[in-house]
């Protein structure tokens, strides 16, 4: 029989979350050495991973921090919402916010080498998730620049950890517009800053689209130039910040609030968990 009790068993499963049989059964593998049972239990879990390769990630959480003149926005993903609204993910995903921001990291590639508690970021994903027996994703990270931030992480459930996740940059006073123009940003979900950030190959598909349409509802030649140029400006207003509408007030255009509030955006990060 192996040497271990059912204390050893629960010091293991509260270490790594890991079923009740599971983490018998890796005990009586290890003959009662809690040390050699965590390694068991790896193992079995790092096979795991390469058989859930393929699996989707429509789950998972936002996170945010500031460190310095830098905001950073992350998304870890999961497989299902119990493993996300779980503790072990949330902390995971603090650990992960930790190294990424400490080491500057602006893209996934670079937060996944980030170095975390002796391994990277990228080691330390897959060996929790090893555990846990679910794919984990870092899908996204983004990192904004500015004097003051506003973080918004909004919840789609109460039941469930944020979902949508906002970080703005600004200079200004005005901290509860800030606050504002990030909810507006979680509702409205605009691409760029300014219609002069949107790429010109973007613009200028847009423009065949609408011409296309425009011809194809038989609008007169004539009128034709003055009705691509307002579906353009209607695009702008859908995917540029400062031309959208105010949620809070459709009168008024964010830039219009923005410069009213004494307030200018040096940029911004928006995540939505599996969109």
């Amino acid at each position: 029989m192996a040497n271990f009790n059912l204390e050893s068993v629960k010091i293991l499963r509260e270490r790594l979350g890991t079923g009740m049989v599971d983490t018998k059964n890796a005990l009586v593998e290890a003959d009662g050495d809690i040390e050699r049972a965590v390694e068991i239990l790896r193992l079995k879990g790092a096979k795991g991973n390469a058989k859930r390769a393929d699996r989707s990630t429509s789950e998972g959480l936002v996170a945010a921090k500031v460190i310095g003149n830098t905001a950073y926005l992350l998304e870890l993903a999961c497989e299902t919402d119990f493993v996300a609204k779980g503790e072990k993910f949330g902390a995971l995903s603090e650990k992960v916010l930790d190294a990424v921001s400490a080491a500057g990291a602006t893209t996934v590639a670079e937060a996944l080498a980030a170095p975390a508690d002796g391994q990277t970021v990228g080691e330390l994903i897959n060996g929790e998730a090893a555990i846990i027996g679910e794919k984990f994703e870092l899908r996204r990270v983004a990192a904004v620049t500015g004097d003051n931030f506003e973080i918004y992480l909004h919840k789609t459930s109460k039941d469930l950890p944020p979902q949508v996740g906002v970080v703005l940059g600004y200079t200004g006073e005005d901290a509860a517009t800030a606050r504002s123009i990030a909810q507006h940003i979680s509702f409205a979900n605009p691409e760029y800053l300014a219609r002069e950030d949107v790429p010109a190959e973007a613009v200028e598909a847009e423009r065949r689209i609408v011409t296309e349409i425009s011809e194809n509802e038989g609008k007169p030649a004539a009128a034709l130039p003055k009705i691509v140029e307002g579906r353009i400006n209607a695009y702008f207003k859908q995917v540029a910040l400062l031309e959208q509408d105010y949620a809070k007030d459709n009168k008024l255009s964010v830039a219009k609030v923005v410069a009213d509030a004494g307030l200018t955006i040096s940029g911004f990060a928006r995540f939505k968990v599996g969109a």
